[in-house]
């Protein structure tokens, strides 16, 4: 993996971690300020961030990390994926259709699921689908997506991006960890944005 990507890959997990470890510091002075007054607040906010950190950091390991027997687990990589996805997009965070029967994809799945949930606006549904030998991650019909950051996206993908920045780190490590396994990526972007890996 070249030195750059590798950078974006840390700014990216850093930023996506950064909030909620602010939040769990706050909620700890707080404590230690001991006004019981903020005692159920205290530990909303413990019991959120905690949660999220953990989900984040279940999913940035399998999907950024080394090889573990994890991802043979489609079960397990299932259960990450839904997860991570319930810490973004608010209050209506995307939901996962998962029917990955292949386990060599499992990284590379992820990689996409995460490059999805970043341009959904708000929810929607990102399905995975393994049919005739090949892998498909879609966005339902409908999903509100950004329509600058899908360019952006789209524009990575062919290798034809300007510039790029710590939100094209997973799209960006997804080009590398399909070209050591040898698999081929395309997209299309019509009647839905449709990742395809073969």
């Amino acid at each position: 993996m070249n030195s750059l990507v590798s950078e974006l890959i840390c700014t990216r997990i850093s930023h996506d971690l950064i909030g909620n470890i602010g939040a769990v510091s706050n909620a700890v002075e707080l404590l230690e300020d001991g006004d019981m007054d903020f005692l159920g607040d205290i530990k909303s906010i413990l019991k959120t961030s905690s949660s999220v950190l953990s989900s984040r950091l279940k999913f940035f390991r399998m999907a950024f990390g080394l090889s573990n027997a994890n991802l043979e687990n489609l079960d397990q990589v299932k259960d990450v994926t839904a997860a991570y996805l319930s810490t973004v997009g608010g209050k209506t965070p995307p939901t996962l259709k998962f029917g990955l029967t292949d386990a060599r994809y499992s990284r590379a799945v992820m990689l996409v699921v995460m490059s999805v949930s970043d341009l959904l606006v708000k929810g929607g549904e990102i399905a995975v689908l393994s049919q005739d030998g090949k892998v498909y991650v879609s966005v339902e019909a409908g999903a509100r997506l950004a329509e600058e950051k899908k360019a952006q996206t789209l524009s990575v993908l062919k290798g034809a991006a300007k510039e790029v920045g710590a939100q094209d780190a997973p799209t960006l490590y997804l080009l590398e960890v399909c070209k050591a396994k040898g698999f081929r990526l395309s997209c299309s972007d019509a009647p839905v944005l449709r990742f395809i890996l073969e």
